[in-house]
């Protein structure tokens, strides 16, 4: 069985409101997917949350999304190409400065909430995200979603020469074609932590998981996202990491 790598968003808190229990969770999962201002976070959170990944060993992921702080970045926004790549510029370069203060750096991009989306749908943005990359630093692997057919998505990292790594998710429900379920829709976010603890353990053992139609979906992954925001999801990603543990060493 391939290492499945457990990855969280981090760092979304901003000025004195603070958002998630990083502190909590970084200690657990082997990747952070830090905010880099534009959906959340600021200058002192971001740094905060570098020295923290730091201590635990943990790699730093770029997290840029559409300049929509009061949406949280979830509202598509009508930018061009043009802008898309240029505000994914600028998130990346702000982050990856504050890593080089704190004698680290940058070792992936994962887009945050609708430009995560947006560009999973739409080829042009999906390019516009890629130029990014590559012009800043082909070598980092842009984190995308796992979805039934990831034939087109492979396609277009190759023509524009960046790697990918495909994520699932522990705590959200699926369509049948592997697309997350929107959030306004009732059923799209599990809260019981036996569900998400399930799902995981599914989704690294390669077994199907149920989607929104009542299909079985496979998802092929290299990256697992997690969330804590709350005490319950904690011990769920507790328990996740003891799962993964526990599968690696009898694989």
């Amino acid at each position: 069985m391939a290492t499945l790598k457990l990855n969280a968003d981090m760092g979304e808190s901003f000025g004195p409101w603070v958002m998630g229990l990083d502190h909590e969770v970084m200690p657990h999962v082997d990747l952070a997917n830090i905010a880099c201002g534009f959906h959340a976070s600021d200058p002192d959170v971001m740094r905060k949350t570098v020295r923290l990944a730091k201590t635990h060993g943990v790699g730093i992921g770029a997290h840029p999304a559409y300049p929509d702080l009061v949406g949280f970045g979830r509202r598509s926004m009508a930018c061009s190409a043009d802008e898309i790549e240029n505000l994914v510029l600028y998130q990346l370069g702000a982050l990856e400065s504050i890593c080089r203060a704190e004698g680290t750096h940058l070792v992936y991009v994962k887009p945050h909430g609708a430009l995560y989306n947006d560009m999973a749908r739409d080829a042009e943005r999906f390019a516009a995200v890629a130029r990014a990359i590559r012009s800043f630093n082909a070598a980092l692997p842009l984190m995308t979603l796992a979805m039934r057919d990831t034939a087109h998505l492979r396609a277009q990292a190759e023509e524009h020469g960046i790697t990918l790594w495909f994520e699932a998710f522990a705590d959200r429900a699926y369509d049948p074609e592997g697309r997350l379920v929107p959030r306004s829709q009732p059923g799209a976010v599990h809260h019981d932590p036996e569900t998400i603890i399930e799902q995981a353990r599914r989704i690294a053992t390669g077994q199907p998981l149920t989607a929104s139609d009542g299909s079985q979906l496979v998802l092929e992954a290299d990256t697992l996202c997690v969330h804590g925001d709350n005490e319950e999801s904690i011990a769920a990603v507790r328990r996740i990491r003891e799962m993964l543990t526990t599968l690696e060493k009898a694989s």
